[in-house]
């Protein structure tokens, strides 16, 4: 299966594919089938922010605490989490963010920033708590990093790599910021199987929620719901991710990520 993606926007399988995305090709219109599994109800707010592993120990507070973020954002961080990747941009409808790298030597220690802050882009429309399809805007919220893929080989990543050339790619001309989009991805467990690769279809809170939401390369322009920094950056970000870390992102507006519970 092959994906192909226009100037401005990514190509989707079956209308559940790259947020950055356009239209499928006929080609790529089966889906996979869904696994069973336990769905939040639609009247759940766990169905506005999926994947964002409800019921674990909250992270450590205190002089390490993360800058920038409130009690509400901090308690969604899981315990055993040593890496996160802090995206904040400056309001609700901004389209450029600010990431920082933090990590921790176990659960009770400080975080720590590793590095300088990278600017990055968001979602044409800025951001939101009730993500959809279609509607240019990146989801809030604290979610996993389980998968990465590429139409690049391996950078050197801990994390599991999809290396397919013929699927992470666009129609754009090459030279031109979109061509290299998905020269490498980290998918954001927004709505999505985690651990299974980037290019893995299968929406469990169905497609009006939306879906594939990546951390990939800049190009140039805001994004249709993903983040995206530098290539040098991404990769530097891919080396230094590992699983046994249980790497995660915390992404958002400034005042929302900043909220008290």
């Amino acid at each position: 299966m092959t994906l192909v993606v226009g100037a401005a926007s990514a190509l989707h399988l079956s209308g559940s594919g790259h947020e950055d995305g356009a239209a499928a090709t006929a080609a790529a219109k089966v889906r996979a089938t869904p696994a069973r599994a336990s769905v939040p109800s639609a009247a759940t707010p766990d169905r506005l922010r999926p994947n964002r592993l409800a019921g674990r120990a909250g992270a450590a507070t205190g002089d390490g605490a993360l800058p920038g973020l409130g009690s509400a954002m901090l308690a969604r961080i899981p315990r055993e989490a040593l890496q996160v990747i802090l995206v904040s941009g400056p309001d609700r409808d901004a389209n450029t963010n600010s990431v920082t790298l933090w990590q921790r030597a176990s659960p009770v220690a400080p975080w720590t920033a590793l590095g300088a802050p990278i600017t990055g882009r968001n979602g044409q429309y800025g951001w939101t708590t009730t993500h959809h399809e279609g509607d240019l805007r990146s989801p809030i919220g604290v979610f996993s990093l389980t998968a990465a893929g590429g139409r690049l080989p391996d950078p050197g990543t801990g994390l599991p790599y999809e290396y397919r050339p013929t699927f992470y790619r666009t129609a754009a001309p090459q030279g031109l910021p979109m061509a290299d989009a998905f020269n490498y991805v980290v998918a954001i467990d927004y709505n999505r199987l985690p651990g299974q690769p980037p290019s893995d279809p299968t929406r469990p809170l169905g497609d009006d929620v939306g879906g594939d939401i990546w951390l990939h390369v800049d190009h140039r322009t805001p994004t249709r719901g993903c983040v995206a920094v530098q290539q040098d950056a991404l990769a530097s970000i891919m080396r230094w991710l590992t699983p046994r870390a249980h790497p995660m992102i915390v992404m958002g507006d400034a005042a929302e990520l900043d909220l008290e519970t």
